[in-house]
């Protein structure tokens, strides 16, 4: 079997790879549940390619995550539920209900007018799944995925709640409940209540979210930058601490604070 370009090489690979005459152990010996983590750490590393402006990495790391929905619709087909047509049927008859601005007959003049489109047509959506389930009122917050990292669930979690007016008024008020949940933090410490301190931690981080959100900022993507930020001078402080001849772990803090510092006054330089 060749390379391709074509889609239909890799569906081809992936159910010889699952075949049980001749296929791979491994791979037979794989599930929904025991794949799931790769179907995110390729997510992630596609995003880390993209931040790193790496289009050599973001052309292989997509191919990685492109293997995913193949493996599990490999596997769904395998079990009777549905195939990989299926799957893209699915997505291209949503793309085209959920732009009617664009395969339909109504307008959209700019990027704010079709957002607003495709949020009436998902809940619409939502409305349909709840009648299915047999719930009449379906929630807001419904379909938020719960496996969404923590930072990224919190804010989608307060875009819903605010398109119903629960919402804090202006940035400054989100401030202000930030110093309130800090000061919690604070009490729960000082009464060295670690059951309290978790959950008004917990407060102060959804707080936080809020506050990125009011200030038109990612909070994962900034958390994100700020681990690289960190991980970027951390290393600069051990070359420094080898150019001195000293062990990092036996500098002591003023002298790690010190090259610290150094590369800091870099950056802002």
């Amino acid at each position: 079997m060749q390379p391709s370009r074509d889609i239909s090489r890799l569906i081809e690979i992936m159910a010889a790879l699952r075949n049980p005459v001749g296929g791979c152990p491994w791979d037979l010996e794989q599930d929904f549940s025991s794949i799931r983590h790769y179907t995110i750490e390729e997510a992630y590393e596609v995003a880390d390619a993209i931040e790193r402006q790496n289009f050599s990495d973001l052309r292989e790391e997509l191919g990685d995550l492109l293997l995913q929905p193949i493996y599990h619709a490999q596997m769904a087909s395998e079990a009777g539920h549905f195939d990989i047509g299926d799957v893209i049927y699915g997505i291209t008859e949503k793309l085209i209900r959920r732009h009617p601005h664009v395969f339909g007959d109504l307008d959209a003049d700019d990027s704010d007018a079709a957002k607003g489109r495709w949020e009436a047509i998902k809940a619409q959506e939502r409305a349909a799944k709840a009648e299915r389930k047999g719930e009449t009122t379906p929630s807001v917050l419904d379909d938020v995925p719960t496996p969404l990292p923590a930072l990224a669930r919190s804010e989608k979690l307060t875009k819903r709640a605010a398109k119903v007016g629960f919402d804090w008024p202006d940035y400054a008020s989100v401030r202000a409940k930030v110093a309130e949940e800090l000061d919690e933090v604070d009490e729960a410490v000082a009464a060295k209540d670690p059951t309290a301190a978790h959950e008004e931690i917990g407060d102060l981080l959804f707080a936080i979210v809020n506050l990125a959100r009011h200030a038109g900022v990612d909070a994962e993507a900034a958390l994100r930058d700020a681990n690289l930020k960190f991980t970027r001078r951390f290393h600069y402080m051990e070359a420094r601490c080898r150019e001195d001849g000293i062990e990092p772990g036996k500098a002591g803090l003023e002298r790690l604070v010190g090259y610290w510092n150094e590369i800091r006054k870099a950056d802002k330089a």
